[in-house]
């Protein structure tokens, strides 16, 4: 079986997404921001946005656990958009390519719901996937085997192994991996375009 649809991640594969972007602003001092990131706002504790829980419910209990970080525990979801810098480089001219090519194209995305309208404002280039899954909408995050049946779902119910999925996550490709789907750990857009190319999608 070989790959006839193309499902990209979003975050570090095509949006260029760094919290840490957005709190060298905020925490000039390194140790002190990489201790923030890694300590109190966490991958786990954003993980609850990316599950549909809002920012102004997901913040006052960390606040009160670290009330002198409280403006900086908020930035999190009011500066959202700082954490962008643009598109992954390289990756658009391999979307452009695959559209070219007639390549059906989705997304699925671990994201918090209430910040996909800005992403579509920000970010013309995700308009042009025919479906992007936003965790966030659905109460279901990456690696849950669970999203990946939806996404399938969305995407007219191809067998996984018609599916390449793409994205930065380990975790994620190993659950991919164990449903069926062909996969690439993304590093790159260059790893990327060869992953393409032997895959026969461009």
């Amino acid at each position: 079986m070989t790959a006839q649809i193309a499902l990209f991640d979003l975050g570090r594969v095509v949006l260029d997404w760094e919290p840490a972007r957005l709190y060298s602003r905020l925490l000039p001092d390194a140790e002190e921001r990489e201790r923030f990131l890694s300590e109190i706002c966490t991958m786990a504790w954003h993980t609850r946005h990316d599950a549909g829980v809002s920012f102004a419910d997901n913040a006052p209990p960390l606040i009160a656990q670290y009330p002198h970080y409280e403006a900086e525990i908020r930035a999190w979801g009011g500066r959202w958009m700082e954490m962008f810098d643009g598109y992954i480089d390289g990756t658009p001219a391999l979307i452009d390519r695959l559209e070219e090519r007639g390549v059906p194209l989705y997304a699925l995305s671990n994201m918090p719901s209430e910040t996909w309208p800005l992403m579509l404002e920000h970010f013309p280039l995700v308009k042009r996937f025919r479906h992007t899954v936003v965790s966030g909408d659905i109460g279901l995050v990456k690696p849950d085997p669970a999203i990946f049946m939806h996404a399938l779902e969305k995407l007219g119910n191809p067998a996984p192994g018609e599916v390449f999925f793409i994205d930065d996550s380990e975790k994620n490709i190993t659950a991919a991996d164990a449903l069926g789907f062909r996969t690439h750990l993304f590093r790159s857009a260059e790893g990327l375009e060869t992953a393409l190319k032997a895959e026969g999608l461009l």
